[in-house]
């Protein structure tokens, strides 16, 4: 079995409104998320992430969170995601109660 044998197929992943971007590496196994996304470079071309403090997530699990280890504890597996968030711009739940809110008024006479 070669080296190139013993590598895994991932991908990092990071979308804008306006424009997303998807990189596939072949890595050792043991890489963690934070790794990959090291090792993609894709922060070369979306300059606004902070790499060691971006949320992350696999396949839309967050890292970090519901008992996943964090991105840099994280060892991915054949096939992985490893997705960048970029920070919500509003609170969902502020969103929720503004839009009930004005749904009260208009129901008003």
């Amino acid at each position: 079995m070669t080296d190139i044998d013993k590598l895994i197929t991932v991908e990092v992943a990071y979308a804008l409104p306006d424009k997303q971007k998807i990189v596939q590496l072949n890595v050792e196994p043991g890489t963690t998320a934070l790794d990959a996304v090291k090792l993609s470079r894709i922060a070369g071309e979306f300059p606004e992430i902070n790499v060691d403090s971006a949320p992350m997530g696999i396949f839309g699990q967050a890292l970090g969170t519901k008992g996943l280890p964090a991105p840099g504890e994280y060892q991915l597996k054949p096939w992985d995601r490893v997705e960048i968030y970029r920070p919500l711009i509003a609170d969902p739940k502020e969103v929720r109660k503004q839009r009930a809110a004005k749904a009260r008024e208009k129901g008003k006479p």
